[in-house]
């Protein structure tokens, strides 16, 4: 029966080059000159450092242009409040999303569901799985999908016959 996986990934490699560039052009652009301005990545999340609220905000869209160039969907982060750290310096957490949360994995499957296509969805684990009988329902199952869920980036990958 074929079948595909939803699933949201991101590219580790290009998020760590990026954030490598990032860090390089905080170190020669002259507003940034004696400052702590800088991003941390440990793999999972991304701490952004800064001295204020206005250079927290420029090292944001520093890093969000970097990202979109190395082809890194900025919809995968997810931005907690910036909170003071000692003196004037902030910091701010910011949450590389992978895989297809609980929530949303239930919604997307009810969405499948309630489409009325001959297709089932199932989780499994942080992805969907969708199968049905014809390749056409999976790719009406796909284009339905990609129009109804938009704030989370989403490949549709395992395509099998």
């Amino acid at each position: 029966m074929p079948s595909f996986d939803i699933v949201s990934e991101v590219n580790q490699v290009e998020v760590r080059n990026a954030i490598d560039q990032v860090n390089k052009e905080l170190g020669t652009r002259f507003d940034f000159k004696g400052s702590d301005a800088r991003v941390e990545y440990d793999g999972k999340a991304l701490t952004l450092f800064a001295d204020d609220d206005f250079k927290l905000k420029q090292v944001t869209d520093v890093l969000t242009g970097k990202l979109t160039k190395r082809q890194v969907d900025v919809r995968s982060l997810k931005f907690a409040d910036a909170e003071k750290i000692s003196g004037n310096k902030v910091k701010q957490a910011v949450t590389v999303r992978t895989g297809v949360e609980q929530e949303l994995a239930k919604k997307i499957q009810r969405l499948v569901k309630d489409s009325k296509l001959k297709v089932q969805a199932s989780i499994q684990g942080d992805a969907v799985r969708v199968a049905g009988s014809k390749k056409d329902d999976l790719q009406a199952a796909i284009q339905l999908v990609r129009k109804s869920v938009t704030d989370l980036p989403l490949q549709f990958i395992n395509f099998r016959d």
